[in-house]
């Protein structure tokens, strides 16, 4: 059962980040569940696609993003990025005293709770899959899931583009599903923020299969945090949501626009974390 929307302060600050603008498909959810909430998204354009980076890598632009939302006033942190939540999720609860709610978890006990037994599929980025988080999760959270796994290069660019409905990536998308379909899978995992925005294309070449979004269960995550520490506060302000994009902005205009109904949202020009390695 999903919780009704809350009505939460509008000055609680909710700092979410992603590579690019698959943590929006987070941001959605959380919007319709802390309606009064105010965001801060961090898009790191300038280092899209994090799927082929180095754990290093991941860790030192997470670290570097998280640290800069809490400076600018977020009382808590999403990692939108499955990736990041892969390889730097505990590192970064270890380093900073604010909440941090991940997407492999929540992602991983929504497929079990639609398919409580048989295999379940995931749809990741190449770094996710190599991190083996998800079989490790599973195999914590019911003892013996069997965990398909396939890396899908080509999604985020395709997102980051806008070319959601082109046919490359109607092609792209029977491709990666074909290992899954001919193992009978059921049940798949969109183990990447950037996967929602494919889901109509994905759906179209395999009916049979449930695809999980975790940004739900997340925002039902950060929403329980939300209420717990801001129950005492009262405050009837309205949500003011600021973007940040360390690269290129349009496409994240046009995905503000559409996934969350902002026609002139606040983007602002971020900082870029280079690597010092």
């Amino acid at each position: 059962m999903k919780p009704e929307a809350a009505q939460t302060p509008g000055d609680f600050v909710i700092g979410i980040r992603d590579s690019g603008v698959g943590g929006l498909t987070v941001a959605r959810c959380i919007r319709k569940l802390l309606p009064n909430a105010s965001l801060l998204y961090f898009a790191d354009t300038a280092h899209v696609p994090y799927g082929d980076r180095t754990p290093q890598e991941v860790r030192h632009f997470a670290l570097s993003i998280s640290e800069f939302l809490l400076s600018e006033g977020a009382q808590m942190l999403v990692f939108a990025c499955n990736t990041s939540s892969a390889y730097a999720l505990d590192l970064a609860r270890e380093k900073f005293d604010a909440p941090i709610v991940g997407m492999i978890e929540p992602g991983a006990r929504a497929a079990l709770q639609i398919a409580p037994s048989g295999p379940i599929g995931v749809l990741a980025t190449l770094a996710t899959v190599e991190s083996e988080v998800y079989p490790a999760t599973l195999e914590k959270l019911r003892r013996g899931t069997a965990c398909l796994q396939v890396a899908c290069p080509e999604f985020v660019p395709l997102v980051e583009n806008e070319q959601t409905e082109s046919v490359a990536a109607r092609r792209a998308c029977r491709r990666y599903l074909q290992p899954l379909r001919e193992a009978g899978v059921k049940t798949v995992i969109l183990g990447c923020t950037h996967y929602p925005l494919l889901l109509p294309l994905l759906q179209n070449e395999a009916p049979e299969v449930c695809f999980v979004d975790p940004a739900e269960a997340v925002a039902c995550a950060v929403a329980q945090i939300v209420g717990e520490r801001a129950m005492n506060t009262a405050s009837n302000a309205a949500s003011s949501d600021v973007f940040f994009v360390s690269g290129l902005s349009e496409g994240v205009r046009d995905w503000i626009e559409k996934l969350l109904g902002q026609p002139t949202p606040d983007v602002r020009r971020g900082p870029v974390f280079d690597l010092p390695f």
